[in-house]
C-alpha cells in the first residue's frame, strides 16, 4: 500500500482544536492534502492524542514506514517535555524516526516547539523548566533534521505563532486559525523542494 501524504505524531497532528461542525477534528494535514491537490484516500493522519517520541516509534512509525509515502509529516514531542521527559529518550527517538522515515526517497517534514510555555497555566519556575526543555528540544531537532536530511519549518521563530488567536483557550493545541496557517507553511516548505512528487 502506497500514500501520497502520511501524518505521525501528537494531537497536533490529530487535528485537536480544529473542530468540524460535526464534532471531528479537522486539523492541518487534510488541508494540507487539499493545498497539494490530494485526494481523500491519498492522505494518512496516524496522529493520536497523548503521543510521545516513544509512542511513534513502537506504534506509529511501522505503520507509516509501511505505507510508502511520498510525504511524511511528524509533529511529537511536547508530551515528553511537558510529561514524560527523559533528554536522552528523547534524542534517541528523534533520530529513530527521521533516520528511519527518510531512508527512501521520500520528503520528510516537520517542525520547531513554539514557547508553548508561556501560555500554560503552571507556576513560574516550573515555566522556566520547561522553557529550557522546549530550547533543548529544539536544538536537539535542529541537529537530528539536518543530519537526516529532513525539512525543519521553524514556527518558533515566527512571530505569528506569539499571537493568542492562533490557540485554544488550553494553551497547547492550536486553533483553527493554526491549523489553517501551519497547512500553509508545509506546503510552502513542500514545494521549496524538487526531488519528490507528490500527485496521487
Amino acid at each position: 500500500m502506497s500514500v501520497a501524504l502520511t501524518a505521525i505524531g501528537d494531537s497536533f497532528v490529530e487535528g485537536r482544536g480544529d473542530v468540524r461542525p460535526d464534532g471531528a477534528f479537522r486539523g492541518w494535514v487534510p488541508r494540507l492534502g487539499s493545498q497539494l491537490g490530494l485526494r481523500g484516500g491519498a492522505v494518512r493522519n496516524l496522529g493520536t492524542h497523548g503521543a510521545t517520541t516513544t509512542t511513534l516509534v513502537r506504534e506509529q512509525l511501522p505503520v507509516a514506514v509501511s505505507v510508502r509515502s511520498a510525504v511524511y509529516g511528524v509533529v511529537v514531542g511536547v508530551n515528553d517535555l511537558v510529561s514524560d521527559y527523559d533528554r536522552n529518550r528523547f534524542a534517541d527517538n528523534l533520530t529513530r524516526i527521521f533516520g528511519t522515515l527518510n531512508q527512501g526517497s521520500a520528503t520528510v517534514f516537520t517542525a520547531t516547539y513554539p514557547d508553548i510555555p508561556a501560555r500554560l497555566p503552571v507556576p513560574d519556575r516550573f515555566r522556566d523548566l520547561l522553557r529550557e526543555r522546549f530550547a533543548y528540544a529544539n536544538a536537539v531537532l535542529a541537529e537530528v533534521t539536518a543530519r537526516t536530511g529532513t525539512l525543519l519549518i521553524d514556527i518558533a521563530a515566527r512571530p505569528e505563532w506569539a499571537r493568542p488567536e492562533m490557540w485554544t483557550e488550553d494553551g497547547l493545541h492550536p486553533s483553527s486559525l493554526g491549523h489553517r496557517v501551519f497547512a500553509a507553511a508545509a506546503a510552502e516548505a513542500i514545494s521549496s523542494t524538487t526531488a519528490t512528487t507528490v500527485a496521487a
